[in-house]
Parts: structure tokens; C-alpha cells; sequence
């Protein structure tokens, strides 16, 4: 475990998802005030960006810069255009069997959407999921199924692979992605044990040797990966070695690099995942920490 110094960027939130760095500031989805919020890389002027009532979570930019994001109760891709308003721009409900979660969105305005499979916070057994691309016009495609809790995702900066934490997997899966925007076979990245022998969700997260969920990617095609029942964000090289591991003193569920020079590593650090417990309190808080290779690829 590499001793580095972590501070906190902003505390008083509920349960905050997939960060990104966007123009300047860090962008975040906290899933129990339902709302996406942007802040300066020192914490400063919090704004609400936008309104979700279902719950937000995935979020990225066409390549015209309106954003786009995850409505998870409702199964909804939302989009906000240049005048403020917000349209559907993908209903996504008929082709998931979990909440919609976290999602990328590549170079040609794609939509790489993954969903639970099953119902998690009612205490449901595992079942695997659908990995969904939304192409630019909205329509919905299956890309690849049989994921086990298909989670963040990064697209490497020439745009040819997508890589996919699968949380319950004990695994990070990758995809050569396909001029016409099919999939290859999925392969591999980075295995730390078995797939899950139990689908009791008491009894599969006990197996799990790092539950990956939120990632990005470095300059030199490593990922740091955030340990979903670990407490730990982890720095793990394409074949699975973890060559670093932070411990930021809480849970952690994602993170993004990003900052002035690429080199802040954002946690977005709660007690815990459970829906009951993170939505009757503020005490999730956005963490960060100075490392030493900088961003690369998407988000």
C-alpha cells in the first residue's frame, strides 16, 4: 500500500457516482439528492448542473457538448440541450433487467450503458446483465450480455477498446470495439479470482478478491480501479498485477482523474453502498490524491 496524502474536495453528500473532468471542473452524480453537480478541482463553487429525480448516475458529452446522463429509476438516458432543456434521449427500459448505472460515452457520441441485472437494494440473487450501445440518434442496441454487474467503463484514447469492470465478476473485461460499433468477443483485461459459486448476495460478496467499480484510465494503460468492498482504489496493470493500492480511510465506489495536470485522483468515498442507509444521511464525501501518471481515454 503506497502512503499518499488524501483530502477531502467536498463532503456533505449523499452517495456520489461516476466523476468526471470536464472544461476545468470535476462533475459527479450524487444518487440521493438526485442531482449531477459540478466543482473546481479545490473544492470550490458547488453548482447544481442539473435536476434528476429518478436518480443520476452515468454522465458524459456528445461530441457537440450536450451532456448526457443516466436516470435510474425510470430507465432513461437523459440529454440536455444547448438551451438548458431536457429530453429523453434514450428509454432504455425494455432492455434491462437492472437500474441503468454507469455508463462512457466515446469519440462518436456513443453510449456504452451497463445496468445492475437485478434487483440489488431489494435483496434479489445476482443474475448477470446486458453491456447496451446508444448510438447518437437514440437507438438502443445489445452489445454484449452475460456481464456480472457491468460497471465503469473506460474507451481507450485511439477509440478501438472498452473496457468493463464487472463488480460481482471478480473481473474487468475488455472489447475491441468494431468500425460498425459491434463488439469482439469479450476477453480478459485484468482476473483477481472466480466467478461468484453463490448467487446470494450475502454469499457472492465475500468471494469477491476486488469488486471493481469505478475506473479511468492513465498515460501508460493502467487503470485505477476503486474496490467496491475493498476500501481501496487500486492501480492495476492489463493482465490483473495491482501495482498500487490507496486506502482513503472509507468506502470508495469510483474515481476519475483529472485536475489542472491530469494528476488528481478524485475518490468518491461513502461508508457503505447501502441504498437505506446513504439516502438518511450526508456523509459521502469526494476525496482526493496526488499520483503520478495522468489521464488518458474516456470519460
Amino acid at each position: 500500500m503506497t502512503e499518499r496524502a488524501v483530502h477531502s474536495v467536498i463532503s456533505g453528500m449523499s452517495y456520489t457516482e461516476c466523476p468526471r473532468w470536464h472544461e476545468g471542473r470535476l462533475w459527479f452524480a450524487d444518487f440521493y439528492t438526485d442531482a449531477i453537480y459540478s466543482v473546481t478541482e479545490a473544492g470550490e463553487d458547488l453548482r447544481t448542473e442539473v435536476e434528476v429525480p429518478a436518480q443520476p448516475s452515468g454522465l458524459g458529452w456528445l461530441p457537440d457538448g450536450r451532456l448526457v446522463f443516466v436516470s435510474m429509476k425510470d430507465r432513461k438516458v437523459m440529454r440536455r440541450e444547448s438551451d438548458g432543456s431536457v429530453v429523453v434521449h434514450a428509454d432504455v427500459t425494455d432492455a434491462v433487467t437492472g437500474h441503468p448505472n454507469d455508463m462512457v460515452v466515446d469519440g462518436e457520441g456513443r453510449c456504452w450503458l451497463g445496468n445492475f441485472g437485478f434487483d440489488l437494494m431489494g435483496g434479489a440473487d445476482v443474475e448477470t446483465a446486458s453491456l447496451l450501445r446508444i448510438d447518437p440518434d437514440g437507438s438502443v442496441t445489445e452489445v454484449a450480455h452475460d456481464l456480472w454487474f457491468p460497471n465503469g467503463s473506460v474507451v481507450t484514447g485511439d477509440g478501438g477498446t472498452l473496457i468493463v469492470d464487472e463488480t460481482f465478476g471478480n473481473r474487468i473485461s475488455a472489447f475491441t470495439i468494431q468500425s460498425d460499433g459491434r463488439l469482439g468477443e469479450r476477453r480478459d483485461w485484468a482476473r483477481f479470482g472466480d466467478l461468484p459459486t453463490s448467487r446470494v448476495v450475502a454469499e457472492a460478496v465475500p468471494q469477491a478478491v476486488l469488486a471493481p467499480d469505478g475506473c479511468c484510465l492513465d498515460a501508460e494503460g493502467c487503470l485505477w480501479v476503486a474496490d467496491a468492498v475493498g476500501g481501496r482504489v487500486c492501480r492495476v496493470a492489463e493482465g490483473g498485477e495491482i501495482l498500487e493500492e490507496i486506502m482513503p480511510g472509507s468506502g470508495v465506489f469510483a474515481c476519475m482523474l483529472g485536475g489542472s495536470d491530469g494528476r488528481t485522483l478524485f475518490l468518491s468515498c461513502a461508508p457503505d453502498f447501502d441504498e437505506h442507509a446513504r439516502s438518511a444521511a450526508r456523509e459521502a464525501e469526494i476525496r482526493a490524491v496526488r499520483v503520478d501518471v495522468p489521464h488518458a481515454g474516456l470519460p
